[in-house]
């Protein structure tokens, strides 16, 4: 598991995708998006994703990587009932187990489809010794969890079923506060100069620019993120004073509930 923190320190997780279809194009993936945004409400900062092929050793070096460096990591895809799905088998490597048939989610899947279950349905019913469970409230079988890693579904609408039971299993952090600044009709090499002078004054701060272009003009997003709103809301009026000193003319302040943290 990750280093020792304070008890103030950001809570940080991974995220793994794992699947040659991600690689290859022909799936996109939204579960990024979606788990960044489950964990931001839980005060958790998503601090590195990684996309691995179904390569058993590669899959195994970076969740070992990445379970070390950070408190929790999630991965997605790669449980499902056929020979590339391989991620109960990495991850049973990765901690040095065995794995083992479930006998709840044997009984969850008898009583779905009734009958002997097949080879590939038990496939999915493989938990390394000394998992839990993840429950799973939309179909099929649960994820599990052992140590500090989160294995999930990779279908989108099971996987943010998933992340439900999730939450709170983790350790939460001081949520992060945004604020966006909008300047419109001035490009990034005027707001450059400003914005990277309030960035050096606060360097545990976060500080973006989004630009935009379109038939009503063009401009940048600059977004301001951090978990002391006095701090914040401070930095704000600080990049608004320097925007205007650089000749900036148009600078709007988006309100607090249309930024996503």
């Amino acid at each position: 598991m990750g280093s020792p923190q304070s008890e103030d320190a950001p809570v940080e997780c991974a995220v793994l995708i794992i699947g040659d279809e991600i690689l290859s194009g022909r799936t996109q993936d939204t579960n990024l998006r979606d788990i960044a945004r489950y964990l931001a409400v839980h005060g958790i900062d998503l601090a590195e994703a990684r996309t691995v092929r179904d390569v058993m050793d590669e899959i195994v070096d970076a969740l070992n990587a990445l379970r070390e460096r950070y408190d929790y990591v999630i991965t997605t895809g790669g449980i499902g009932p056929t020979h590339d799905d391989i991620t109960a088998d990495a991850v049973a490597l990765a901690f040095g187990v065995e794995l083992h048939e479930h006998p709840d989610i044997l009984a969850i899947m008898s009583k779905r489809w009734g009958g002997e279950l097949n080879a590939a349905r038990r496939r999915m019913a493989r938990v390394p010794v000394g998992g839990d469970l993840v429950q799973n409230p939309v179909q099929g079988p649960p994820g599990f969890t052992i140590g500090n890693v989160f294995t999930l579904a990779g279908v989108p609408a099971i996987m943010r079923g998933m992340l439900e039971d999730v939450g709170w299993r983790m350790r939460s952090g001081v949520v992060t506060i945004a604020r966006t600044v909008r300047v419109e009709g001035s490009g990034e090499g005027v707001i450059a100069a400003p914005l990277e002078a309030v960035a050096k004054a606060h360097p545990k701060m976060s500080l973006g620019s989004y630009p935009f272009f379109g038939p009503e003009g063009y401009g940048s997003n600059l977004v301001l993120r951090a978990r002391d709103a006095d701090e914040l809301d401070a930095t704000v009026d600080e990049l608004v004073e320097a925007l205007r000193g650089a000749g900036v003319a148009t600078i709007k302040l988006i309100d607090p509930e249309e930024t996503r943290a």
